[in-house]
């Protein structure tokens, strides 16, 4: 394709990565205002100085180069002419299949995954770990407190990408409803519930809870909708693309805050649950995910599509096996013929079983799991140990 676009949230990597895998093309950065008013004021000319085989960083800031692009790649019919970046997924995906079609290959790139840290001298020992420090780069290269950082991240989200793409006239309000999303992780979304907590509208919710899925902040994972069961819950689940973000809004601070929280098995699951998007993501397939839930009485975490299959999948956190554990996986697979040889539980322990209700997968070996067939290992190498690109 002559246009390749990589995106996902800000600090997630991208333009370390680009530049890394494209070392020979030029590269210009949208935030800067002086380069933004350039291309908004003159893009033809911004494009002609620039030239082929360069790189664009952030430019959601500036959308209506998208058409000078197509115009100038259908003029020079080159491959790979421009690496693109962008951090608000819904409006830029909307925009580039606007004026892209048929020219683009777009790629989405979340924080760091397990698996490219296991082996690294980032590697740690404990997931909950993980849970609260998260996976973005940054806290990892500069050995940075999680917390501070987040933080800021918050701030600067707010103060800057918020304010772009809607008008919040108190911020301390739109911070509250970031707190009851992340107290939220992994129930059902109830946006009249939100609204009337903090004193707002369903539509102003809706509007916001829009705006953190377009800016890499939350996403919702979507009932399976066959029913095997007329008292199917069809309401999403909502959780974060990165649960550090995640405990930095609940307060949770170490790992004794974890420990003692109301939220730690949530926010487990949502660890694992991204884990598995990641795996899909990195390679580039596409993951057709949902949860299952009959009214509340039994419920699958996360159910992957597979040419026709459905993949059960239990999520807990324990570290200790307990059988109640598999009462939801035996519940769907009666309701849905699935085999326990295609089931599986996830959990909080350090073992690989296979137990005649479901494959058992402790924590740590999510870097063989959900991609391809299950229990085989893709070996992939840390990116921070062994990076070797091909141009």
């Amino acid at each position: 394709m002559p246009v390749v676009v990589v995106i996902g949230p800000r600090q997630s990597g991208k333009s370390t990565l680009v530049q890394a895998v494209f070392p020979n093309y030029r590269y210009v950065n949208l935030e800067d205002i002086e380069k933004r008013k350039f291309a908004k004021e003159d893009p033809k000319g911004f494009l002609l100085d620039l030239g082929s085989h360069s790189i664009i960083d952030e430019v959601q800031y500036v959308p209506e180069l998208l058409s000078y692009i197509q115009l100038q790649v259908d003029q020079d019919g080159l491959a790979g002419q421009y690496i693109l970046t962008g951090s608000q997924n819904l409006l830029l995906m909307q925009i580039l299949s606007q004026s892209l079609s048929g020219r683009v290959s777009i790629f989405n790139l979340l924080p760091f995954a397990l698996e490219e840290i296991k082996g690294s001298p980032y590697e740690m020992q404990r997931y909950e770990d993980y849970i609260l420090k998260g996976f973005y780069p940054r806290i990892y290269d500069k050995n940075l407190d999680s917390t501070d950082w987040l933080q800021n991240y918050i701030q600067t989200y707010v103060e800057r990408d918020l304010r772009q793409l809607i008008n919040v006239s108190d911020l301390g309000t739109f911070h509250q409803f970031l707190e009851i999303c992340a107290g939220r992780i992994g129930q059902l979304v109830n946006l009249t519930e939100i609204g009337s907590q903090i004193g707002v509208s369903y539509n102003t919710i809706s509007k916001w809870l829009s705006v953190l899925q377009t800016s890499f902040i939350v996403h919702q994972l979507r009932p399976y909708h066959r029913n095997y069961d007329k008292r199917i819950v069809k309401t999403p689940k909502l959780y974060f693309y990165d649960t550090g973000l995640a405990c930095t809004l609940l307060g949770i601070r170490t790992i004794e805050d974890l420990n003692r929280h109301f939220a730690k098995g949530a926010l487990f699951e949502n660890f694992i649950i991204n884990e598995v998007f990641k795996n899909h993501l990195n390679r580039n397939i596409s993951a057709k995910a949902y949860f299952w839930n009959a009214k509340g009485a039994n419920e699958v975490d996360l159910l992957l599509e597979k040419a026709g299959e459905l993949l059960p999948i239990e999520i807990k956190s324990g570290r200790t096996i307990n059988a109640s554990f598999f009462d939801g996986l035996r519940y769907f697979q009666k309701a849905s013929g699935a085999s326990p040889e295609n089931s599986y539980l996830v959990y909080g322990g350090d073992e690989k079983q296979r137990r005649s209700n479901a494959q058992v997968i402790g924590w740590a070996f999510l870097g063989e799991f959900g991609v391809g067939e299950f229990g085989k290992t893709h070996s992939i190498p840390a990116c921070n140990t062994l990076l070797t690109f091909t141009n």
